[in-house]
């Protein structure tokens, strides 16, 4: 699909400027498509790295439903928003991201997605994605244990 042009040129950010948002901003609004063909947008604390963004979300809900439904979304993050009441503007600096949406399955890629997120919300704590198993039990039927 082929994307707008940005209207007003003069006040388009380059790449790199929207990616240093993205890197620096903590949360966002991730529009999606939702129940009865309504937009939802909904506030997330999010990642980026390596061109992706991640998000933390419960495995259930609107927003899941949504995404199964359609995987088009975009995000949008403020980075500025200073009123200028006396000039009858606003001084804003924002970023929108357009793109497809999935949920994460493979385990390496979750793992991946919430270290990232650690490291963000959580510097300095790796031991949170790392715990030591300190009980581990098993049980087998009693029928099995006699076919042996």
């Amino acid at each position: 699909m082929e994307f707008r042009p940005m209207r007003r040129k003069r006040q388009e950010l380059p790449k790199e400027e929207c990616e240093k948002i993205l890197h620096n901003a903590t949360a966002g609004v991730l529009s999606v498509l939702g129940d009865g063909g309504y937009p939802y947008g909904v506030p997330i604390s999010y990642v980026y790295a390596k061109g992706k963004l991640y998000f933390h979300s419960a495995v259930e809900g609107h927003k899941i439903d949504a995404i199964v439904k359609e995987d088009k979304c975009s995000f949008t993050v403020i980075d500025q928003d200073e009123i200028h009441p006396d000039e009858y503007t606003t001084y804003f600096r924002s970023v929108i991201a357009f793109s497809r949406i999935r949920r994460l399955e493979n385990m390496d890629d979750l793992l991946c997605g919430l270290r990232l997120l650690g490291g963000k919300y959580n510097p300095g704590n790796h031991a949170g994605l790392q715990h030591e198993i300190d009980h581990l039990s098993g049980k087998e039927a009693i029928e099995l244990v006699r076919a042996h």
